[in-house]
């Protein structure tokens, strides 16, 4: 009788730890799984690693007086400045580069955007900061040459002005207001592919901002290649 009582003991000490145990168990990985962060998605994380290729040191916000540049020598060996535009009604700053496949894609719009708002009072100028060898001066000037680029085409080797203003790829659009304001930043439009745009940003932008009018669309995520920071 003595050992059915111990053994009945045993049993009951030995089921209750074995449940103890379990529950403990339960909690600690409820604990552990409410601490974990959500992970990203696989597309966030190549995005990310994407941006990390750009390096600026701020981001201008809708309505900041632009960042001066003076004396970037241009592909007429000129030095340029910012204030070389200060009577223009709008002045469209594009980040570009001679070799990114998105920038090249780009390059006619941007000679027919130059061309059809030229008499409007409209300006555009575009600054290169990538020193790779087919970026740099002299590649600026064939390409200039070969696409027949009636604007100034910059170069700044220091990259100190794509920094100012928050560049992150290739193209990348900072429309002014005639108060060398910003009133528009992003791509030129929504597609590479120029059959298949639907919204034409950048002249969007500056039809408003010659109407004396806020752009409907002000700030756009642009697309492109990252800018070669050093």
């Amino acid at each position: 009788m003595r050992s059915l009582i111990c053994g009945i003991i045993v049993a009951s000490v030995m089921v209750g730890c074995t449940k103890s145990d379990d529950m403990a168990v339960e909690d600690e990985t409820l604990t552990i799984s409410e601490s974990q962060p959500e992970l990203p998605s696989e597309t966030a994380r190549e995005e990310a690693v994407d941006e990390s290729s750009a390096e600026p040191s701020g981001k201008l916000v809708i309505g900041d007086a632009a960042p001066e540049f003076t004396d970037l020598i241009g592909v007429d060996d000129k030095k340029h400045s910012l204030g070389d535009f200060k009577d223009a009604k709008a002045v469209a700053v594009v980040f570009t580069c001679n070799k990114c496949p998105v920038a090249v894609a780009y390059e006619d719009r941007l000679v027919a955007f130059e061309k059809d708002y030229a008499n409007k009072g409209v300006k555009l100028v575009a600054i290169n900061v990538n020193n790779a060898e087919a970026d740099k001066l002299p590649a600026m000037k064939t390409r200039a040459e070969e696409k027949g680029f009636q604007f100034p085409y910059l170069y700044d080797p220091t990259q100190k002005v794509a920094r100012d203003y928050g560049a992150e790829v290739t193209p990348h659009i900072y429309l002014l207001d005639g108060n060398l304001k910003l009133a528009y930043v992003g791509p030129v439009d929504d597609n590479q592919d120029e059959t298949q745009v639907t919204k034409a940003y950048l002249r969007e932008a500056t039809d408003a901002v010659l109407a004396g009018k806020a752009p409907e669309t002000t700030d756009v995520k642009a697309f492109g290649c990252g800018i070669q920071y050093e």
